[in-house]
This record gives structure tokens, sequence and C-alpha cells, in this order.
């Protein structure tokens, strides 16, 4: 036991052939440069260190950034102790304090902690005898269990820049006959370059997995970002990852013939998981005004309220002309009669023009025209237009007609609308035939995944990551080679990324924080998935395994409202000798594109 109540140790493993110590360390340095996970890197470490110096147990701490030692792994062979590292055992010790928490002293009595603070090395003949450090807790713990702790090497850990990252402790060393001897200067050099290999691995590991977690939160604040931006997509590239990671796993685990061979390394997880994260990066350069477009006439604001204004006037000025007749000694009653049917004109023609401006279902052309026929109606303006416009709007009403009072129509499509790539004449924007968006938003919108593959392009991705651009940026091709950006069909597409596009529909279809729909169901989505597969809109075999799988089912129970959640009969959608379904009714452009 050692340093204040643990006994640190281990079962020095199967013996092996005696080598120099020189090609010993250098095969032992090999392997642990090429060690990725943590618990396996610790524990070799310290399974070598027993293992050379014949040790009967050991202790790995590594320091925190609080000043404590925290213990990693911990090794007895005698009393079979084997904790931290890969055993899955727990280590309940509380870390050692390198400074006395009231006094801020540093803590020179154990042995461990005065080795992580001066940087030397102990080698202790016999603890019971040992002058200047603390072992009653050794003692203590002998006494509970028979165990006598006698040699101590305690070695510290240093990175490239001398700086101790831990300590290594080693405990009764033996003559390879079971007796209990001091750790030899040669044992202590060799156990010493062995630390201090041991020191730059774990030091390489946790820059690396320093780094990795600085990536990870920039992408995941990119990612917040881009979800921040609008209220109504908010939570859309947090929830696309997950279900993407959810197919992934299915597809892994799938001995079917479409996903035997397919197989994800702990690099290949990480990136699928950096290229569904960052999917929609290029939206940070779509305004809010196009993504958050709820309506047709909608910028900044609503602009259906200017209209309502018009047909206001459009009344006033019924209501003064019928006055004004009356006044001139026309009948009263007729003038009144007059006036009632053109209140009641206008107000069936407003309320068509603000149906309209939902969205939503096709608009027909007839409905169209009707909107052309209402615009044609003109209103009288008597105040200047251009005043009190910043100076770029001024800039607009250049190639407009003059700014005196006259006639205008009820809507029009005006020189000034055009800005910059957008056009937004309120006839042209009324009359969109399906959901809220015109042609040049719906264009601006679709830029976004071709602005997220030339952001992820210009990234300088290590090797095992240079497919990130690829899976992220194909999410909205289609199996049949009418996607966007690149048209690609399904045999120039790979896996991830057809299973990227199957959740990055299936979200947008079950979302209930969109401003142009509804929330479906989990039957509605699940059915309108289904008729895009048979489009092949979507990989049909990912479907099958979306469905028979229950993915589905597990993404709708940890995202969807429960209102959404309803009974699906996957059955249908599986089995081509049952009837389909009869389709979805038209469904409103999403604008969202996700």
């Amino acid at each position: 036991m050692a340093d204040g109540g643990a006994n640190f140790a281990s079962d020095p493993g199967t013996p092996r052939e005696e080598s120099s110590g020189l090609e010993r360390l250098i095969d032992i340095g090999l392997a642990l440069s090429a060690e990725r996970n943590h618990d396996r890197l610790t524990e070799r470490i310290l399974l070598e260190a027993i293992d050379i110096a014949k040790a009967d147990g050991g202790t790995l701490y590594l320091k925190t950034e609080d000043d404590t030692l925290k213990f990693i792994n911990v090794r007895n062979g005698t009393l079979k102790i084997a904790m931290g590292g890969t055993t899955g055992v727990p280590i309940n010790f509380p870390p050692l304090k390198m400074y006395n928490p009231e006094t801020k002293q540093p803590n020179h009595n154990n042995v461990a902690t005065y080795v992580a603070l001066t940087g030397k090395t102990i080698n202790i003949e016999d603890a019971y005898e040992a002058e200047g450090f603390d072992f009653s807790g050794t003692k203590k713990f002998d006494q509970s269990t028979g165990y006598r702790s006698k040699s101590f090497l305690t070695i510290p850990l240093k990175n490239y820049s001398e700086s101790v990252t831990g300590v290594l402790q080693l405990i009764n060393a033996t003559d390879g006959k079971g007796t209990i001897i001091t750790f030899s200067k040669d044992v202590q050099r060799l156990v010493g370059a062995l630390a201090s290999q041991a020191a730059v691995a774990i030091d390489n590991q946790q820059l690396i997995e320093a780094q990795k977690a600085l990536m990870d939160s920039l992408i995941k604040v990119m990612a917040h970002a881009i979800d921040a931006k609008s209220p109504y997509t908010g939570g859309h590239c947090q929830r696309v990852p997950e279900l993407t990671k959810m197919l992934a796993q299915k597809a892994v685990e799938s001995s079917d013939p479409p996903f035997k061979d397919f197989a994800l390394s702990e690099a290949d997880w990480y990136e699928l998981h950096v290229a569904a994260w960052l999917h929609d990066i290029g939206k940070v350069t779509t305004p809010e005004s196009v993504v958050d477009k709820a309506t047709k006439l909608q910028t900044i604001y609503d602009r259906i309220h200017e209209v309502r204004m018009r047909f206001e006037v459009l009344r006033r000025d019924a209501e003064i002309k019928m006055l004004k007749s009356i006044a001139k000694g026309k009948s009263a009653r007729v003038e009144r009669k007059k006036f009632k049917e053109r209140c009641a004109e206008l107000d069936a023609q407003w309320k068509f023009i603000a149906e309209s401006n939902l969205g939503g279902e096709f608009m027909s052309k007839d409905k169209q025209d009707k909107v052309k026929e209402i615009a044609a109606q003109k209103w009288y303006r008597y105040l200047d237009r251009k005043l009190g416009l910043a100076w770029a709007e001024t800039k607009l009403f250049e190639a407009a007609p003059p700014a005196a009072e006259g006639w205008e129509q009820l809507l029009a499509d005006l020189p000034e609308h055009s800005v910059a790539e957008y056009n937004l004449g309120e006839i042209l924007n009324m009359c969109i035939a399906r959901g809220t968006l015109n042609d040049d938003e719906r264009r601006k919108i679709n830029d976004h995944i071709v602005l997220t593959i030339d952001m992820l392009k210009e990234l300088p991705f290590p090797k095992h990551m240079r497919r990130v651009p690829e899976y992220a940026g194909g999410h909205h091709e289609k199996m049949d080679g009418t996607g966007y950006p690149n048209k690609l069909k399904a045999e120039q597409m790979s896996l991830p990324a057809r299973i990227m596009a199957i959740a990055d529909i299936f979200e947008a279809l079950t979302a209930a924080d969109r401003p142009y729909k509804k929330a479906k169901t989990l039957s509605e989505s699940v059915k309108i998935l289904y008729f895009m597969k048979k489009d092949r809109h979507v990989d049909p075999e990912l479907f099958e395994l979306f469905l028979s799988t229950g993915t589905y089912k597990d993404y709708a129970e940890q995202f969807l409202r429960p209102e959404q959640v309803d009974s699906v009969n996957i059955d249908q959608y599986l089995d081509s000798k049952k009837a389909p379904p009869a389709p979805p009714p038209p469904q409103p452009q999403a604008q969202a594109a996700e």
C-alpha cells in the first residue's frame, strides 16, 4: 500500500522472454506511440513498468488542472487488485492533493505528491523505515489486509517541456522467486526511460484529444449559431446528426447483402459525426428573411399589413364617394346599396388575398389570375413616398416613377422591388404556385449546400476526414440524379451520404417548428418518405432498413412531440405484394431545404 491509503499495483501479467533493455524499450515505445485509446495506453504503461521491474504492483497517477494526482490505474498481483484502465472497475480513492487546501503549502509528506512537485525520482528500500514521508496510510492498509508494503520506486512523468504530468509508482520489487528486494539502479534507469516515453505518449494523446475537443466545440458552436439564426429551424443541426448515427449503426449491424460489408472504424465514425454536424454550415450566409419566410409577402416583416391598409383606403374611398353622391342629390338608398355591395366585394377580395399569402397547397392558374385582377384596382396616394427612407433604399427609387401624388395599383411589381438578388414584387410573390418562396429565394436556399461544400473544402481536414465535404454536401442529392447541386445518382454517392439524406428529410418532415407547415405525425412522415423512395429520391434499401429496424420509432420517441407519435403499419411499406397506400397530398415547398 502506498501514499495515503491506496495499494498501487497489478498483476504483471504473463512472463515474457528476456530481451535486452534497449530492445525492450524500443518495442514498448513503438507500441505506446501507436496506441490511440487512453485507457489501453495508461494501462499498458503501468503493466510494462511492473513487468520490467518485476514488481508486485503499482499505480499510475495523472496530474489534474486543480493540482491533484488522480488515480488512473491500480494493480497488485498478490492481492489480485486490478482497477482502472480497461478493467471497468472504478477507482474510488480520492485524488492526492499536491497543496494543503488551507495553508496552500506544497504537500511534501506524501511521496507521490513530492515527486510531482519536485520532479525528482524517489527510490525507497523500506517504507516502514523511510524518513521524511508519511506512510501511515500504507501501514494501516497492510494491517487490514496482511500485506507488507516494502520497496517503492516513484518516478515523475515529464513531457517535452519538462513539466510533470503524472507519477508512476511501483511497489515491492522481487527477485523472481517471490522475495521482496530493493529496486536496483538498473531497474530505476529502465523504468525512468519508460516513464519518459510514457509521458510523451500521454502528452501527445492529450494534445490530440484537446484538439479534437476544440474542433468539436467549434463545430457545435457553428451548428448552434445556424439553428439560432432562425426560431423555426432551431435544433435541426443537432437532430440530424443523431438520426444519421442511429441509422448508420443499424447499417453496420446489418448482415443483409446491401450492408454486410459496410463497417465504420473509430475514425470513420468521427468523420461522419463531423459531416453531420456541419451539413448545413452554408446556411450561415442565408438571410433570415429567406429562411424564415412564413408567408409570400414576408421579408423582414409581413407586407400583408400594407396591402390590408390599401383595402382600408379603397373602402373609405367608396364611403366618401357614396356621401358625395348623396350630397349632390342622388338617391341615398341606391348609393348606400352600391356602397354595401362594394364593401362586400372588398371584404371577399381581402380574404382571398390574405389566404393566398399563406402559401401551402398548390395555387392554380385561375387563382393566380384572380390575384392579378384584384391587384389592378387603383388607389390614390397623396404623400411623397421617397421621404424618410434610408440612403440605400432611396437609391432603389432612382428607377421608380415620380414620387408626387398619383394613382397606384392595389398590388404591384415595382422597380424598387428588385433588391440585389431578390425580387420582392407583390404580384410575383403572391402568385407563387406552392409554398412561400419565389424562384430567387429558392435558388438562395439551394445555394446553402453549394456553400457548405465550398466552405468545407477550404478546411484542411486530415487524411482520415477527407470525405467530410462529400458526406455533408450530398444530403440533397437524389437516387435518380435529379437532386442538387451535382445531380449525382445512387451509384455515385457513398452510403454515409445516402444515410444523411434520409436523416435530413425525415427530420424536416417531423419537425414541429417550421413556419410554413404544421407538425406532421409519424405515420404521415413515413408515408411521404415512402413515396420519395418510390420516386427514387431516397435510397430504397436504406428506407427499408430505417423501418425494419425500428429506427424511425426510436427517433420519434426521443425527438417528436407525444401527439405526433402515432402507430405506423410498416408492412404496407415493406411488402411489395400489398397494395401501396394512397399518395399523400401535395406538400408545400420546404424552404429550410434541410
